[in-house]
């Protein structure tokens, strides 16, 4: 089995690039994918790496799309991880969201909570700041008990402390993959909205926008959600993609391989990917 979505401390992980391939071939993966969120920083150690693995090491990241008035991932997986277009182009993504950090801060400060941006640093292992830190730094001040609970009150998308950033279109994410030379698929769509949302409608305005595919098999899915996506996957015409989301200790429960949920993500997902790829199939 295999892994595409996995995040190290260059982003929202906990763990370092260079060691989640020992993870991966101490479980008996076949191939990982590093998806680090908007950002490909972590992958030159990651890669250095497949000569001492026999699993297959896969270069890809994770960006953050407006959708449909909500936040969509999409993942990049098989991008070139030393172009230099894409390279200039994240840097004016961390850049986005940097700016967001600040306004997030002056947000919760409104609101009464006492924190500052060097607490939310020393909880980070890397410059890129997600909201992830901004949770454990509310957590290690004693504002909430766990970074779960500070998310479902405050830190969540439509909770009082969420500040939206400027995010890319779906049709801008998939042509800045394409152009890095990767396959552009939307990330966990099951966790986007409710279950009422009518996903064999927006999965075809995503494919006219660029996406390739979509996750399938997702560490979070129940049976019935991965059925479901399986066979919408099949109905498109769409790739399908999967992996755990493994964040390391920033996501208890969350296993590299099996997700939440004991997953198990087909060699053949990847197949797909690559020819698509080899195809450079824009949709």
């Amino acid at each position: 089995m295999i892994d595409l979505h996995c995040h190290s401390f260059h982003s929202d992980g906990t763990d370092a690039p260079e060691r989640l391939p020992h993870f991966a071939e101490a479980i008996g993966l076949t191939a990982l994918a590093l998806t680090d969120h908007d950002t490909v920083d972590g992958l030159p150690a990651f890669l250095a790496q497949q000569p001492f693995v026999k699993v297959r090491l896969l270069a890809g990241t994770e960006l953050s799309c407006h959708f449909m008035g909500k936040s969509l991932h999409v993942l990049g997986l098989l991008v070139d991880p030393h172009d230099a277009r894409f390279a200039k182009r994240l840097v004016e993504l961390r850049s986005r969201r940097e700016d967001r950090n600040q306004r997030l801060l002056a947000r919760l400060n409104g609101l009464g909570v006492s924190l500052t941006f060097e607490a939310i640093q020393a909880e980070a292992d890397s410059p890129l700041i997600s909201r992830v830190h901004v949770a454990k730094a509310l957590v290690t001040s004693g504002t909430f008990g766990t970074i779960q609970e500070a998310f479902s009150k405050l830190l969540g998308d439509g909770k009082p402390g969420c500040v939206p950033r400027e995010e890319l279109s779906p049709k801008e994410a998939a042509l800045w993959i394409r152009e890095a030379g990767g396959v552009p698929l939307v990330a966990h769509p099951g966790r986007f909205a409710g279950p009422s949302f009518r996903w064999d409608e927006a999965m075809t305005e995503l494919r006219q926008e660029g996406m390739a595919g979509f996750e399938t098999v997702y560490g979070d899915y129940g049976p019935q959600e991965e059925a479901y996506f399986r066979a919408l996957a099949d109905r498109l015409g769409m790739v399908e993609s999967g992996g755990s989301d493994y964040h390391g200790h920033n996501k208890p429960g969350v296993a590299l391989g099996g997700g939440r949920k004991g997953i198990r993500v087909p060699d053949a997902f990847l197949e797909g990917i690559e020819r698509n790829q080899a195809r450079g199939d824009w949709n």
